[in-house]
């Protein structure tokens, strides 16, 4: 039995809080669900199709939705990760997206992905603003020694109902949450010339050590290897 792109693709016009899509070698859309569409503002496929996530996305978004597609298409697979995207009223909100190389004959002909929408202010109800201002405290202040007192005085959760609430919205603890973005900003910095140290200590961590252990527990790779997989930065010595 085979199944067409086309019919996983109306199937997936059917779910409103998940986007669909399947893009070929060079990042071009081929496939996308309605739910995309009316992220993006527009009414028809042929608006998307054959584009790449650089000509309609926001570049702060864009830049990292393309150097997924580049670490997909060598073959890597990215589950759960949470990033940012535009909702349909283009603010941004938080996303766990999965991709993965779509093989044809044994190549890779592309890839296949989906973003699910993380905990909406609908289906939290009286949540959703704690929550939001305890990942916006995250977001803002993860270079820093992040206390869970923190996140409690702003919830005015208890600590259980915290460690609750985020796995359910977030299906990780705060300090997954906490991790997973230091990761993903150390993910942005390697593309520059700052050294491997200095990277880590930028977005939080204590030691070069124990950031090469949580990025390499995160992306698969040390963050040397990844610097040199997406050609940034300067000669490394080989601790990183």
């Amino acid at each position: 039995m085979r199944v067409e792109p086309a019919d996983i693709e109306a199937l997936f016009d059917a779910i409103p809080d998940v986007l669909f899509f399947i893009k070929d070698r060079q990042g071009r859309y081929t496939h996308v669900n309605q739910t995309m569409l009316r992220r993006l503002g527009l009414r028809a496929r042929k608006d998307v199709i054959g584009r790449t996530a650089a000509e309609i996305y926001p570049t702060g978004l864009s830049a990292d939705y393309v150097d997924q597609d580049a670490r997909v298409l060598s073959g890597e697979v990215i589950e759960n990760l949470m990033e940012l995207h535009l909702f349909a009223n283009r603010e941004p909100g938080w996303c766990l997206t999965c991709k993965r190389p779509l093989v044809v004959d044994g190549a890779i002909e592309g890839l296949i992905g989906i973003s699910r929408d993380l905990g909406q202010k609908d289906s939290l109800g009286a949540q959703y603003e704690q929550l939001r201002l305890a990942l916006a405290h995250l977001n803002a202040h993860y270079a820093e020694n992040v206390r869970m007192q923190t996140l409690l005085d702003i919830t005015g959760f208890s600590l259980s109902k915290l460690e609750r609430s985020f796995r359910k919205v977030f299906q990780m603890t705060p300090q997954q949450v906490l991790t997973r973005l230091r990761i993903q900003m150390a993910m942005h910095l390697l593309h520059g010339d700052d050294s491997i140290a200095c990277i880590g200590q930028a977005c939080g961590f204590s030691d070069q050590s124990a950031f090469t252990r949580k990025f390499k527990a995160e992306t698969g790779f040390s963050p040397r290897a990844y610097r040199a997989r997406i050609g940034g930065g300067v000669g490394e010595p080989a601790l990183a």
